[in-house]
C-alpha cells in the first residue's frame, strides 16, 4: 500500500472515533448540568471537567490502534479485530444514550458489562495483530473498567 494511502487510514480512523465521541456527547452534554447533577454519586467520582479530556485522549489511541491493525493486513486480513473494534466503538456511544439520554443507569450497567466484555476481545485480538495496537487499548480498557464500576454505584446509589 503506498505510504500517503496508510496516513489518509490514520485520518479515517480519527475521524470515525472522534466522531464517535461527538455523537455520545449529543446524548451527554446536555444532561451534565441538569439529570446527571442531580444524581447521588460516590465521593471517588471524578469532576466533570475530567471526563473530556480523558474520553478525547482515549479515542484517539483507539484511532491509532485500529490504523495499526488495518496497516499492514487492511480490512478483509483484520476482519475480526477490526469488526470487534467497530462493535465496541457502537457500544460506546450506545451507552451514552442509554445513561445519559434515557435516564436509565441501570440499564447502561448491563449495556457497559458488555462494552467492557467487547472490549477485552478487541484488546486481545489487537495484541495478536500488534503489541503497540494491544497496548493502547489497554487505558481504554482500564478507564471502562472504572467506568463500570462507577456506573454500577450510581444505580445503586439512585434505586
Amino acid at each position: 500500500m503506498e505510504a500517503h494511502k496508510r496516513w489518509i487510514g490514520l485520518i479515517v480512523f480519527l475521524v470515525i472515533c472522534i466522531s464517535a465521541g461527538g455523537v455520545g456527547a449529543l446524548a451527554t452534554t446536555p444532561e451534565i448540568a441538569g439529570w446527571y447533577r442531580t444524581l447521588t454519586k460516590p465521593p471517588w467520582n471524578p469532576p466533570d471537567y475530567v471526563f473530556g479530556p480523558v474520553w478525547t485522549t482515549l479515542y484517539v489511541l483507539m484511532a491509532i490502534a485500529g490504523w495499526l491493525v488495518w496497516k499492514p493486513a487492511g480490512f478483509r486480513r483484520a476482519a475480526l479485530p477490526l469488526s470487534l473494534f467497530a462493535v465496541q466503538l457502537f457500544l460506546n456511544v450506545v451507552w451514552s444514550f442509554i445513561f445519559f439520554g434515557m435516564h436509565q443507569p441501570g440499564w447502561a450497567f448491563m449495556e457497559i458489562i458488555v462494552l467492557w466484555l467487547t472490549i477485552v476481545a478487541t484488546t486481545i485480538t489487537f495484541f495478536r495483530c500488534s503489541k503497540l495496537a494491544g497496548w493502547l487499548f489497554v487505558p481504554y480498557l482500564a478507564w471502562v473498567s472504572f467506568a463500570s464500576i462507577l456506573n454500577f454505584a450510581i444505580w445503586r446509589m439512585n434505586v
